[in-house]
């Protein structure tokens, strides 16, 4: 069973959520996000940003340094990269949005993060979006042209990305996905009882 949140306007290859994280602890930290969720109704609106956080956190607190992963569930796929000096990034976006390119863009953000907040700064996470970083996220909304700029940088190293399926397999042993959403501080009461009413109805609600 998946549940997703569902939407007649479905724009190909675009850019959702781009969330950006410390994991020097064990539960990664939040320090800087930007979500896009224009091209949903103004009523599912809250509710999906609610679960591009949940799904970041959920990513991010899943991926060691040194790794990235890949995690797909029907028309959406979630990117997740984190650098061997605990810094990384998430990534939401279409399925057919380009993997090369979903991955450069992320490393380019933690690059460009790193320029504006000094490690000794993280401790005041969250901060506001970097108006670099922003721009580069619109630009990437359009991979094509986002492409020939990720080439000219060079390519990525060859560090393989594991992928998943269905964002249950990235589960540990003995997790459960009901129990992370119930204890989750990033779904309003709202969200967690959508998600449950998605669930008792086989209903798609859920981006991941």
């Amino acid at each position: 069973q998946h549940y997703f949140i569902q939407s007649n306007l479905r724009i190909d290859m675009r850019i959702l959520s781009l969330t950006i994280w410390n994991k020097e602890a064990e539960k990664a930290v939040e320090l800087m996000s930007i979500h896009d969720v224009s091209q949903f109704g103004y009523f599912e609106r809250s509710t999906i940003t609610d679960f591009l956080k949940f799904s970041s956190q959920f990513m991010a607190d899943r991926t060691a340094p040194g790794q990235r992963k890949s995690v797909k569930e029907k028309e959406y796929i979630c990117h997740t990269l984190v650098k061997s000096d605990k810094i990384g990034g998430v990534l939401i976006c279409d399925e057919e949005y380009p993997q090369r390119v979903a991955y450069s863009f992320i490393l380019k953000s933690v690059d460009d993060f790193v320029k504006h907040h000094s490690r000794a700064s993280w401790k005041n996470a969250p901060f506001s979006v970097v108006q670099e970083i922003k721009d580069q996220f619109d630009l990437y909304q359009d991979p094509k042209k986002a492409d020939s700029i990720s080439q000219i940088q060079g390519d990525l190293d060859d560090t393989k990305v594991i992928l998943y399926d269905t964002i249950e397999k990235v589960l540990e042993r003995g997790e459960k996905l009901d129990d992370i959403v119930a204890k989750s501080e990033n779904l309003s009461l709202t969200s967690k009882q959508f998600y449950k009413t998605a669930k008792s109805t086989n209903s798609c609600c859920i981006i991941l």
